[in-house]
């Protein structure tokens, strides 16, 4: 692709992630994006589910990845809902593709075609990032996917901005982020089963709720486990 063809599609794909981006606050979309919101549309789309499945999964999957992809809020209710919808097995197969797969994307849009307006908006909060990705490589990514310390879309963001291989980025994320998104669909299904006020209470959701907040700890604990293994074995690879 000559220079004068790659920029006329590099400004073609930043027009359209920015209108689709505008369309999504201005339309009042994110307003969607709700734990009140995400319960209503698990009755309508859990009965779309048993009757149209494949359509439900596509829609559902697109409408995740395309999110992701363009930074958007809302990937933890969707999270959520995924497991209203879908169960924990299937949620779980679902929702660990999709995110992976909009990280995927978010990464690979910002490192060929918003990188200069994401150095200037948060060049300061990435410093650390491309610190750690220097020192430790995907081991960091890793870390970062298991106890998130920044947000999901600023890491995807990130990364784009590195050295590190795409099929790495991908692959790491989609490790490191299986716990949590076990975890969320697990929550989710609970959601998906309350009828009257009676079930919120109950010990089922009490347990996938407690689970979200003693994930980032269990994670944190395991990871300084893992980087201790790490130094006694000595210097590690750097896959980048």
């Amino acid at each position: 692709m000559s220079t004068g063809k790659g920029r006329t599609v590099r400004l073609l794909v930043l027009a359209s992630a920015a209108a689709a981006i505008g369309l999504f606050f201005a339309s009042g979309l994110h307003r969607h994006f709700t734990l009140e919101q995400a319960g209503l549309y698990r009755e309508k789309f859990s009965h779309a589910y048993s009757s149209d499945t494949f359509f439900v999964i596509a829609l559902y999957f697109c409408v995740y990845v395309a999110a992701t992809a363009l930074s958007l809020p809302g990937a933890a209710i969707l999270s959520l809902l995924g497991g209203a919808i879908f169960g924990l097995w299937a949620g779980v197969v679902i929702v660990s593709f999709a995110s992976s797969l909009g990280a995927l994307a978010a990464c690979a849009l910002c490192r060929f075609v918003f990188r200069d307006w994401v150095e200037k908006k948060f060049g300061e909060r990435l410093v650390a990032i491309n610190r750690g990705i220097e020192n430790e490589g995907a081991f960091y990514l890793f870390g970062l996917r298991l106890v998130p310390v920044f947000p999901f879309w600023l890491v995807n963001l990130a990364m784009g901005l590195t050295s590190m291989r795409l099929r790495t980025f991908y692959w790491v994320s989609q490790l490191g982020m299986f716990p949590a998104t076990v975890v969320f669909i697990n929550a989710g299904k609970e959601l998906g089963r309350i009828r009257n006020t009676s079930d919120i209470l109950s010990p089922s959701l009490f347990l996938s709720f407690a689970l979200l907040g003693l994930l980032p700890l269990a994670a944190k604990k395991g990871l300084g486990w893992l980087k201790a293994r790490r130094m006694k074995s000595g210097p590690p690879d750097n896959p980048v």
